[in-house]
């Protein structure tokens, strides 16, 4: 008896720690399984992502983009259109596999079937990606955007402008545009765009444009642009005055190549290492001249706003009893010995005026001074922004007397004439710069051109725009 007592007992024994080997089995089996559907990326729980503004305004000659993108893989989409009692599918479809970011294009007829007094509508976009979570559907994503219906252009007119432009100068425009969600205003001129600011009441708009003297062509527009994608285009009729540009041949000496310009190279190491007198020169006079004007134009491009009750301007008068010694857009042609054989050309983009060594050099205007150091070609260089996108440019300083930050006013001295960088004598290179380009200086240095189309242009526009306040 005690023995099958114990046959039985080990029996009972073996019996059990089977069972705890099956269930250990079991559970990591089931782990092993659990663990691969957490990390695989086939199991992924990432729901898509969908870029819907909270409204959206809708120009039916426009489809509508929806961008949507999923970390695997996106799935499947459908786009309603409801007024909240009727829901129409706009669009539906399966994205191409391991595609992750997507535009869905939508386009809403005009003729829809839903009640424009619910207005606004819902745009109802669902996305879901490949993944294999939630048994195989997946994860999704729901986003809603009201739609408000807008058919109609921004209303564009023109207040007052200057009565001419001549190709290298400057002129200033005042406008209207108005739309109850107006997105962008620029005007187009000269090969390049023209940033507006706000004018004194609202809807309408002020800018400074210039003809670039390079440029064979003038024509004016302005591009006013609404959130609906509705667009209008307004011309600017501008006299246009078609100036010639003088052009001159300079002969190189070998003083001027190994003095000036050696001097010059040495502060450049990739220009110091050409030995060639005519390659350092054309290095000098193009490849650097380049990267200085660059500086320039980055440093004159922004527009600062102004308050145009108090912005009046004198003429710009930087150096008292100077003459002036060269002329601003004159084509240069270089050459060593053979007039014939040209080494390099340039293009002058200012003045240059002449008085007494170390002459004293005013700001006819007050401004911020937002470069003062060594440019190059430029020597000491300081850069006062007057505002509303117009620059002063002072090369070949021997000495600076501003700071870049330094608010200058009107009459100051900001620095002395000299010959630092591309310059054998002592003068003063005086620049002029609407929104990063140069313009011709002589227009803002004379007091009646100033007067006919700055100031004039101002107070015509104040008087429109009076009138149309009191007839409201």
């Amino acid at each position: 008896m005690r023995r099958r007592k114990n046959y039985y007992g080990s029996r009972r024994r073996r019996r059990g720690g089977g069972g705890w080997i099956l269930l250990l089995l079991f559970l990591l089996i089931a782990g092993g399984a659990a663990g691969y559907v957490w990390f695989s990326p086939k199991f992924e729980r990432i729901a898509p992502t969908v870029e819907l503004p909270a409204t959206r305004y809708w120009n039916p000659k426009k489809p509508i983009g929806i961008r949507v993108a999923d970390n695997q893989g996106l799935g499947s989409y459908r786009v309603f259109l409801t007024d909240g009692v009727k829901r129409i599918l706009l669009a539906s479809g399966t994205f191409v596999e391991g595609l992750k970011e997507a535009k869905i294009p939508v386009t809403i007829s005009e003729k829809i079937e839903l009640d424009p007094k619910r207005a606004p509508w819902i745009l109802q976009v669902d996305v879901a990606d490949r993944s294999l979570w939630n048994f195989g559907k997946g994860n999704r994503a729901h986003a809603e955007s009201k739609i408000l219906v807008d058919r109609t252009p921004p209303a564009l007119g023109v207040l007052a402008q200057s009565p001419s432009i001549v190709r290298g100068g400057s002129a200033l425009v005042i406008f209207q545009a108005r739309d109850s969600h107006l997105k962008s205003v620029v005007l187009r001129a000269g090969g390049r765009e023209w940033k507006a600011i706000p004018y004194t009441a609202k809807g309408t708009y002020a800018t400074l444009l210039a003809w670039p003297f390079r440029q064979p062509g003038f024509q004016a527009e302005i591009i006013a642009e609404d959130l609906a994608g509705n667009r209008s285009v307004l011309r600017v009729p501008f006299e246009t005055i078609n100036r010639k540009y003088r052009q001159s041949w300079i002969q190189l000496s070998d003083r001027f190549l190994n003095g000036k310009i050696a001097e010059i190279a040495s502060q450049f190491p990739e220009i110091a290492k050409i030995h060639d007198p005519l390659k350092r020169f054309k290095a000098v006079n193009e490849d650097l001249r380049k990267r200085n004007e660059a500086l320039i134009h980055r440093y004159s491009s922004k527009v600062t706003p102004v308050d145009f009750s108090h912005w009046k301007l004198r003429a710009f008068y930087p150096l008292k009893h100077a003459k002036r010694v060269a002329d601003f857009g004159t084509e240069r042609h270089y050459y060593y010995k053979d007039r014939n054989v040209e080494v390099s050309r340039s293009y002058h983009m200012g003045y240059d005026l002449a008085s007494t060594r170390n002459a004293p050099i005013f700001s006819s205007n007050p401004g911020t001074v937002v470069f003062a150091s060594y440019n190059g070609i430029y020597g000491n260089m300081p850069i006062i922004d007057h505002g509303f996108g117009l620059y002063t440019l002072y090369g070949h300083c021997s000495s600076l007397l501003v700071a870049k930050g330094d608010k200058v006013r009107a009459g100051e001295v900001i620095a002395k004439t000299g010959k630092t960088g591309l310059a054998l004598g002592d003068h003063l290179h005086f620049g002029m710069l609407v929104q990063g380009t140069e313009v011709l200086p002589m227009d803002w240095m004379k007091a009646n051109w100033i007067k006919s189309h700055i100031d004039q242009v101002f107070k015509r526009a104040d008087r429109i725009i009076a009138s149309q306040k009191s007839s409201r």
